[in-house]
């Protein structure tokens, strides 16, 4: 497994092999005898290049967790005690990650000094096996069944606008005057989601949007948001602090979304590995703050 993970990062057998002290025949071997008894293609080889098949990202994920979960065993046997220590890989939506989140992080950082985080930020859905990661930050409707899901904290999107946009234009009365004023929409891989849906009780509401500014980042939407450009559908989560310093200010609060609670996605591995543990427990209790703050805002939902 080793061979095949190093190999798989030089994208060449002869420096795996090198590597490993092997000969660059005898790396090569391997791996051949490796695909013969999975009775799969790991690679796809040209005279130039080496790179994984879908196969082989499969298996190079799962080969990462068991050597992790080796050297994490022979780091605690080693120790006499029971250490937390090594990777964890997450992937988050952008405006959350860089401000709840990254402050969460920290300080679970200093508490386990020996955990180190590998983020990437996303408001696109991740794959976790071929995008390499343990545990996904997400919000809304749960599409994939093959992940355990834990929920962090309830959670809707709210419509948001600059105290001085909203004066300008006058208050909201209906939820059609917005297709008349300037809108902030995020783009996802299937396009502009510019078409917001409201829900009270069976009830169901939408309104879609003309005149809009358009970014693929969460963060930069609510900035715009906070800048006066326009009206913001957001994640109440993630506007928290600015309705409390007065940023940003809901309007038309009988309008919520459906139900979009944050959810941590993890795969389902009842050897799962302590930091994970931990970690997902240390997020549960942090996300609970903010349940509180939302409360306290008016924003219970």
């Amino acid at each position: 497994m080793r061979l095949f993970l190093s190999a798989a990062s030089a994208g060449s057998f002869s420096a795996a092999g090198r590597k490993a002290g092997l000969s660059p025949a005898a790396s090569s071997a391997a791996m051949q005898r490796l695909e013969q008894s999975l009775g799969v293609k790991l690679f796809e080889r040209t005279t130039r290049q080496l790179r994984l098949t879908e196969e082989g990202r499969l298996y190079q994920y799962y080969c990462q967790q068991a050597i992790d979960a080796i050297t994490e065993a022979e780091h605690q046997l080693q120790a006499g005690k029971k250490l937390v220590q090594g990777t964890v890989r997450i992937s988050a939506p952008s405006d959350l990650g860089r401000n709840l989140l990254q402050d969460y992080l920290l300080e679970f950082s200093q508490q386990y000094p020996d955990v180190r985080f590998v983020l990437a930020l996303t408001d696109s859905h991740a794959n976790l096996v071929l995008d390499d990661v343990d545990v996904a930050i997400r919000y809304g409707k749960l599409v994939d069944s093959s992940m355990v899901a834990r929920t962090l904290v309830p959670n809707r999107r709210v419509i948001c606008v600059a105290p001085g946009c909203d004066d300008h234009f006058g208050p909201l009365q209906e939820l059609s005057q917005l297709a008349q004023r300037p809108a902030l929409v995020l783009t996802t891989s299937a396009g502009p989601m510019n078409v917001w849906q409201f829900q009270s009780g069976k009830r169901v509401e939408t309104i879609q949007l003309e005149h809009y500014h358009e970014t693929n980042d969460g963060e930069i939407l609510r900035k715009w948001a906070v800048q006066g450009r326009g009206y913001a559908y957001k994640s109440a989560l993630d506007i928290v602090a600015d309705v409390r310093a007065e940023r940003l200010r809901i309007v038309l609060r009988d309008k919520l979304s459906a139900p979009a609670p944050l959810h941590a996605l993890y795969h389902r591995n009842q050897h799962q590995p302590p930091r994970v543990k931990l970690l997902l427990d240390f997020l549960q209790e942090r996300f609970a703050t903010a349940a509180t703050e939302l409360d306290e805002l008016g924003l219970g939902l």
